[in-house]
């Protein structure tokens, strides 16, 4: 069984706040299933994009885990934000994440390959 989308979300704000950096909910998406996006930024004003990484990064043991992909490494916000749009209209459920910080760690979890 997977994890609700918005008791993840949850736990990645705390983490985010107990490290001492800032997060915030931009879009809330549905609360059970939705596909969780992250933004993340960075002080130069780049921004790297996470996305749910495809069923196929997924490993037998991991059907209940989420998992991202980065889709846009330290790009340009405005194509952060094109992406992101685009996203919206093929899923008006999906939340978006944003994070003011340098390091992330292991707090998103992230497909090998």
């Amino acid at each position: 069984m997977r994890l609700r989308a918005d008791i993840f979300v949850s736990a990645l704000l705390r983490r985010v706040f107990a490290s001492g950096d800032f997060a915030a909910v931009e879009k809330k998406g549905a609360e059970e299933a939705g596909a969780v996006f992250i933004r993340q930024h960075f002080r130069n004003g780049l921004e790297t994009l996470y996305a749910p990484a495809p069923q196929s990064a997924f490993d037998e043991g991991q059907a209940g885990d989420r998992l991202f992909e980065i889709r846009l490494s330290r790009s340009d916000p405005e194509a952060v934000r094109a992406m992101l749009e685009r996203e919206r209209k093929f899923d008006p459920d999906l939340w978006i994440v944003e994070l003011e910080a340098e390091e992330l760690g292991d707090m998103i979890p992230l497909a090998k390959g």
